[in-house]
């Protein structure tokens, strides 16, 4: 160290301090000021990206919260749907049986109609063979009893009898 102190010039020193003081302001006048405004871009540069991020982060839960919406807003259109389709199902369904069973009735309506015409043509024709057999039966006896003399008359007299009694 002894030889730093005794070799030391203040020629040199002082040179090489007005040398410093130069570079000092040629560089605060040319270097330093883009130096700085580089910085400051950068700077602005990640604030902006930053803000941008956090923008897209808010459009982010933005979107989510509209999707979340617009979800349950189909959600809820489908279950109307679906609802609306089991309404109109059973509308159909029950429309059909009543149908069904207008045309149910209808028919019984008029198979009891059928056969109660037919059971009375039945009967009518069952009236009109029992009274052409029994016109038949009383011709025959009529025929029979009135053929000889002796039965005529006691016919007559059961006739009055009977009628008497009535």
């Amino acid at each position: 160290m002894d030889k730093l102190f005794n070799d030391f010039s203040y020629g040199l020193f002082f040179w090489q301090a007005i040398i410093l003081v130069i570079l000092i302001v040629l560089l605060a006048k040319f270097a330093w000021k883009p130096i700085l405004a580089a910085l400051a871009a950068r700077e602005e540069g990640i604030e902006n990206a930053l803000m941008a991020a956090e923008n897209a982060k808010k459009d982010l839960a933005n979107l989510k919260a509209d999707n979340e919406k617009l979800l349950a807003e189909a959600r809820a259109e489908r279950d109307t749907m679906l609802k609306e389709a089991r309404e109109i199902k059973e509308k159909m369904i029950a429309e059909a049986k009543d149908e069904a069973q207008t045309q149910g009735e209808k028919m019984i309506a008029q198979a009891k109609a059928t056969i109660e015409s037919e059971k009375n043509a039945a009967m009518a024709e069952l009236k009109s063979q029992v009274s052409t057999l029994s016109i038949g039966i009383a011709e025959k006896l009529l025929k029979e009893e009135l053929a000889n003399k002796e039965a005529q008359t006691k016919l007559v007299e059961k006739m009055l009898g009977d009628a008497k009694l009535n």
